[in-house]
């Protein structure tokens, strides 16, 4: 893996700039039509085979190696979010109302490096690496769009790798956690169904409102008082709409929330309980409710092995051992491409507090540190090529 680390400098003008001008122009999950169309030209100018419209607007391309060898899946994410950015910089978003704000701008022009700099090396390579451009993982859908049509058809890799920009920890630095990760991801609606009436006269209704607010409190027992406090769950109720006038109780109310879990038998009992609780404890104030799921993806498992790989690749390019970061709430359906094989997925630190690059993400000042692109791109460089050795 001799020269890895110049080549990536040698190209982090380009990185930069592929991750400024996708940071201009966000689209949103299963929207990124502009992006793709950068992504798929950008690889077939190297010469590599491309597959478009995966998932709808998914991208696939592959590199195979001069002498045969595993096949390794690497993936980035595409999509932004709608959050206005407040951040004023050279490169901010000209559309209003959408951002970059968790760094998939950045992942994309990554991964398109470490296309270039491993296609200029094809002749040393032994093996095949599949390069994954994900749609829509803000809604946790893309994975699964891509998968149903066919993306990995003539393709069964031996491992899987990704990288997340992260400003939770500085640049030069790089965490990761073999085993559970990150939380599995489950989106709910609940429709809350009362009897309408005047205001002043309550006995006459069935109010949604007041059955919404003892759900809202009553879910939380779930995990207070139906979970392990050595396993780890949330609940949240995050949006509620109902009512026109502030003298009408209302015929309905519906509240959205999430589900965020490690264990998939905790992930089940919470997905019946929930269902239960919401149906019976609005019939004991007369009313009805109803629970509905949507599609969501698993806990993100990071294969120990290839974490072990990951860890001494690191140490190898950065001179220090990566941080064991805690069990993230978070999800993301990277998950469904490391159940196709043992993989891992790893943060890649994009931190600079003294230049006000410290946001959280998804914040709308968000931003990266983009002396982490460089790194970004030698570490899943250095991974692939470590694996394929």
């Amino acid at each position: 893996m001799e020269g890895i680390r110049e080549a990536a400098q040698a190209i982090a003008a380009e990185t930069v700039a592929l991750r400024r001008d996708f940071h201009q122009h966000p689209e949103l999950a299963f929207q990124e039509v502009r992006t793709s169309g950068i992504v798929a030209d950008y690889l077939r100018a190297l010469g590599l085979p491309v597959r478009t419209g995966l998932g709808q607007t998914g991208v696939v391309a592959v590199l195979a190696g001069a002498k045969p060898g595993r096949t390794v899946l690497a993936r980035a994410d595409m999509d932004a979010l709608p959050v206005h950015e407040e951040r004023d910089v050279p490169y901010r978003s000209l559309s209003d109302g959408k951002m970059h704000a968790c760094g998939h701008d950045g992942h994309t022009a990554v991964l398109l490096s470490v296309a270039k700099l491993l296609t200029a090396q094809r002749q040393a390579l032994a093996g095949t690496v599949v390069f994954i451009f994900q749609p829509a993982e803000e809604i946790v859908g893309g994975a699964e769009a891509m998968l149903k049509d066919g993306a990995l058809e003539g393709f069964k890799p031996d491992a899987a790798i990704g990288l997340h920009l992260s400003s939770d920890h500085p640049t030069g630095t790089v965490a990761v956690r073999p085993g559970p990760a990150m939380a599995a991801t489950d989106s709910y609606r609940i429709t809350v169904a009362g009897k309408g009436g005047h205001a002043a006269l309550p006995h006459q209704a069935i109010d949604p409102i007041a059955i919404s607010a003892q759900l809202v409190v009553g879910l939380q027992q779930l995990v207070a008082r139906e979970t392990d406090p050595a396993d780890q769950a949330v609940i949240s109720i995050t949006a509620i709409h109902g009512g026109t006038a502030y003298n009408i109780i209302p015929e309905l109310v519906e509240l959205k929330g999430t589900l965020r879990t490690f264990k998939p038998e905790t992930r089940s009992y919470l997905q019946s309980r929930l269902s239960e609780t919401v149906s019976s404890l609005a019939a004991s104030f007369r009313g009805q409710a109803e629970l509905f799921w949507r599609s969501s993806s698993p806990a993100v498992v990071n294969d120990p092995a290839m974490t072990a790989r990951l860890r001494a690749v690191a140490v190898g390019a950065l001179g220090q051992e990566p941080i064991e970061h805690a069990p993230i709430m978070g999800g993301d359906d990277m998950a469904l491409w490391l159940a196709q094989a043992p993989g891992c997925y790893f943060f890649v630190g994009a931190r600079h507090e003294a230049a006000g690059i410290d946001k959280p993400h998804h914040h709308p000042q968000f931003d990266l540190d983009e002396a982490s692109l460089p790194i970004a791109v030698e570490l899943l460089a250095r991974g692939i090529l470590d694996y394929l050795r």
